[in-house]
C-alpha cells in the first residue's frame, strides 16, 4: 500500500521545526534557507514587540485578569510544545483529588475537531463550554474534545476536563455547575484573562529555550526571562547531570522552588484491545514507530533504553489528525520489515481510527511523571493549595 501523503502545510512546519527547535540545527544551510531564517527573524522581533505589548496592557489594567475566587493553579511554558505538560497536569490532577479537592482541568482543545459556527449556536456551545468528562464519566471523544483532554479524562476518574478557547468561560462553568473548587488551567502561562493563584512553569532539560529566540524564528513563546514569574518550576526530562540547566533557569529567577522530574516509562497497550505488557516485553524486540508529537526523538529513544531495536519511525507534526490509510501503512510497513510491533505514544493512540484486525501487534507507551528531587517542594505546593500547612501534610 502506498503511503499517504502528508499535507503542504505539515511537511512546511515540519521543516521548519527542525530549523528552529535546537542551538545549531539553523547554522550551515545555502542562501535561500539563510534567507528564510532572516525573514523569520524579522517576524520574530515583531511577536516579541507584540507580546511585550500585551502584558503592558494586563500590568497598567487595561486588560483585566478576572478572579474566580478559589485557587487557580496554571500549568504552562515559555516555549511551544514538547515540555510534557499532559503528565505533569496528570500528576497534579491526580494528587490534588486524592487530597479531597474537587478538581476541573480546563483545557483550550488545541486542534480538536470544531463544528461550525452555526451549528454550536444551535446546540449552545457558543455560550457554555464542551465538557469532556464531568468527573463521572467521559462525555467526548478525542476528536471532538481534543486528544490531551480526552486523555486526561480517561485517565482521572473523578476529575473534571473542559475545553474552551474562553478558560473565563469555562472556570466558571467547572464552579457552578459541576462544584469544583480547584482548577487546573492547561496550558495557562500565556492564558492571562484567568487570575492565577499557583504559577507552575515547565522547563525541558534536553532543549530548555531552543536557540534563544520567540517564535517563529525559535520555539519561545516569550522571553525566557519571564521564568521570573513561576512560583515553581517543573525541570522535566532530566538526565544525568542538570546543573547547568539549573544555573540557567537561576538567571532570571532565583527563589522559585524546582523540581527535577523524568517522564517515566509504565506499561505498553494494546491500542484497541488495552490488553497489557510489562516493558520488558520490547528487550530485544524489533520495533518501528508512529508518532505525531512535538519532540518524537525522546519517545524511540525511551524504546531504545528499555531494550528495543527501533528499525523505522514514522512521524508527523504535532497532533496530526491520522486517517484509516495511513495507519495501515504503518502497520503494513511493521509487517514487512518483519518487526514485533508497532509502537505509537498514549497521545497518538486516542487518534487512531479503530480497526478489527492488525497484521502486526500496535501498542502504546504509557508514560507517567517520576520526580527525581525536589518532592518535598511539590508536596508543599499540595500543601499550600489544600490550605494545609507543612505539619499536616503527609
Amino acid at each position: 500500500m502506498r503511503k499517504a501523503r502528508q499535507s503542504g502545510i505539515e511537511r512546511l512546519e515540519n521543516s521548519l521545526v527542525r530549523l528552529i527547535q535546537e542551538k545549531g540545527a539553523d547554522e550551515g544551510h545555502p542562501a535561500p534557507v539563510r534567507l528564510l531564517l532572516a525573514v523569520l527573524k524579522l517576524f520574530s522581533l515583531l511577536f516579541a514587540a507584540i507580546v511585550s505589548f500585551r502584558y503592558f496592557l494586563y500590568r497598567v489594567g487595561l486588560l483585566r485578569r478576572w478572579p474566580l475566587g478559589i485557587q487557580v493553579v496554571s500549568i504552562g511554558n515559555v516555549t511551544a510544545g514538547g515540555t510534557g505538560k499532559t503528565p505533569v497536569t496528570e500528576i497534579f490532577a491526580r494528587t490534588l483529588a486524592a487530597e479531597g479537592r474537587k478538581v476541573a482541568i480546563l483545557s483550550r482543545g488545541y486542534r480538536r475537531k470544531e463544528a461550525p459556527w452555526i451549528q454550536r449556536v444551535f446546540t449552545g456551545e457558543i455560550t457554555k463550554p464542551l465538557v469532556v468528562s464531568d468527573g463521572r464519566r467521559v462525555l467526548l471523544d478525542a476528536a471532538t474534545g481534543g486528544d490531551e483532554p480526552y486523555m486526561l479524562a480517561s485517565n482521572l476518574p473523578g476529575v473534571a476536563v473542559l475545553v474552551d478557547r474562553d478558560r473565563v468561560k469555562a472556570g466558571r462553568y467547572a464552579v457552578k455547575k459541576l462544584g469544583c473548587d480547584t482548577l487546573i488551567l492547561d496550558d495557562g502561562f500565556q492564558y492571562q484573562r484567568l487570575k492565577h493563584s499557583i504559577e507552575v512553569v515547565l522547563v525541558d532539560a534536553t532543549n530548555p529555550f531552543g536557540n534563544g529566540n520567540l517564535l517563529p524564528r525559535g520555539i519561545l513563546r516569550e522571553p525566557a526571562r519571564h521564568l521570573k514569574r513561576a512560583d515553581i518550576i517543573f525541570l522535566t526530562k532530566c538526565r544525568g547531570d542538570t546543573s547547568a540547566v539549573v544555573a540557567e533557569i537561576r538567571r532570571y529567577n532565583r527563589t522559585a522552588e524546582i523540581v527535577e522530574c523524568t517522564h517515566a516509562p509504565k506499561v505498553l497497550r494494546d491500542v484497541w484491545s488495552r490488553e497489557e505488557f510489562p516493558l520488558d516485553w520490547l528487550k530485544g524486540k524489533t520495533t518501528c514507530t508512529l508518532s505525531g508529537i512535538a519532540s518524537p526523538k525522546g519517545f524511540e529513544n525511551s524504546l531504545r533504553h528499555l531494550g528495543a531495536k527501533v528499525v523505522w519511525c514514522e512521524r508527523y507534526a504535532d497532533h496530526h489528525r491520522y486517517d484509516a490509510s495511513e495507519i495501515l501503512y504503518a502497520l503494513n510497513r511493521t509487517a514487512d520489515m518483519g518487526a514485533d510491533a508497532l509502537v505509537t505514544t498514549e497521545k497518538d493512540a486516542v487518534r487512531f481510527p479503530r480497526f478489527e484486525t492488525s497484521p502486526v501487534r500496535c501498542l502504546y507507551l504509557r508514560i507517567a511523571i517520576e520526580i527525581l528531587r525536589g518532592g518535598e517542594s511539590f508536596q508543599s505546593l499540595i500543601n499550600r493549595i489544600c490550605f494545609r500547612t507543612p505539619a499536616a501534610g503527609r
